[in-house]
């Protein structure tokens, strides 16, 4: 199971949402890359990157501190955030990233995601599916569509979808463990490696990850706020 470091950014500064509300921001740092630093002497090998900015606006106003992270540590990263063409897929690309997380797009227009596979290969391109319950989410988690999160993960199984992020937004932030039974339905119910995400807050939350069969797990306020220790859980996880 893969160990994902989260990194949020937002006006430039790491931060971390609570259930993914931009007016419950709790700052972890004014420069990402100490954050990005951190996690690398403590054994990570992959970050997971998202312009919270961008996830609003479709735009890319934090993409130089995502290039500078990924030119300075070497690792490889995993990003999103506003990823609405096939020309922000490929800034971020030639940024050195090595995974676009495509969200609100897939959602909307799933075939984009069929499209940018065919360009880019499916070993590039993430989906990102998050919601309140069953139903996806969409706009930086602030709208909620009629698709329900297993019918579009069936579909991307379709189109050779390789890798999707899955986030029960009411439990990001909280500590109060993941979404274990709806990650598992999408493991059991799917050929796709799910990475799960929200709510991870102990040691015990990654080992029923693990159980469960979850390709990788992304890590935020756990790590901020000493609840895991990375180098502890890469050892045994990874």
């Amino acid at each position: 199971m893969i160990l994902y470091p989260a990194i949020d950014i937002k006006d430039g500064k790491c931060v971390r949402l609570k259930q993914g509300d931009f007016d419950k921001v709790t700052v972890y740092g004014e420069d990402p890359m100490v954050a990005a630093r951190d996690w690398q002497s403590q054994g990570a090998v992959w970050l997971h990157v998202i312009d919270l900015d961008g996830a609003r606006s479709g735009q890319s106003p934090n993409l130089s501190i995502i290039r500078k992270i990924a030119d300075e540590t070497g690792l490889k990263i995993q990003t999103g955030g506003g990823i609405r063409s096939i020309e922000a897929i490929k800034s971020r690309l030639d940024a050195g990233v090595s995974r676009v997380i495509i969200g609100t797009r897939a959602v909307n227009e799933p075939e984009f995601v069929d499209e940018a596979i065919k360009q880019f290969g499916a070993d590039r391109i993430v989906v990102g599916l998050d919601g309140h319950g069953e139903y996806a989410s969409i706009a930086g988690w602030e709208k909620d569509s009629d698709k329900t999160i297993l019918d579009l993960a069936h579909d991307f199984e379709k189109m050779g979808v390789k890798y999707i992020i899955y986030t029960d937004i009411s439990k990001d932030g909280m500590l109060t463990g993941p979404n274990i039974s709806y990650t598992e339905k999408l493991i059991c119910d799917t050929g796709i490696d799910i990475i799960a995400s929200g709510g991870i807050g102990s040691p015990l939350d990654l080992e029923l990850l693990e159980e469960i069969g979850a390709a990788g797990a992304v890590l935020g306020k756990s790590l901020y706020e000493g609840r895991i220790s990375l180098k502890d859980a890469i050892l045994r996880h990874s």
